[in-house]
């Protein structure tokens, strides 16, 4: 008899919450690249999501031009989330 396990739900629910804020942190660099409108309303709760989750990272580097500051600045942040998030969410896998 075969037994499926069902992994850690904690772990899944930390991977899952990092992945998240990559993709949004992601998409808003995107959309600042492609010149999207940020008076749309789209737009704009992108951009704040990441500047709230980017925060801490948002003004690290005060580099020219703009496109590359944003990309750098949030572009950390995603990184660290990735990384962090997965890590934290490995670890948790293992331990129970």
């Amino acid at each position: 008899m075969v037994t499926r396990s069902r992994g850690n739900p904690v772990a899944f629910a930390v991977a899952a919450l990092a992945n998240l804020a990559v993709v949004v942190i992601v998409l808003w660099i995107l959309l600042y690249l492609l010149g999207a409108n940020q008076d749309n309303g789209f737009v704009d709760f992108i951009h704040d999501a990441a500047s709230w989750l980017a925060g801490w990272s948002r003004d690290m580097f005060e580099v020219s031009p703009d496109w590359w500051r944003v990309t750098l600045n949030y572009g950390i942040a995603a990184v660290v989330y990735a990384a962090v998030g997965n890590v934290v969410a490995g670890a948790l896998r293992r331990r129970w």
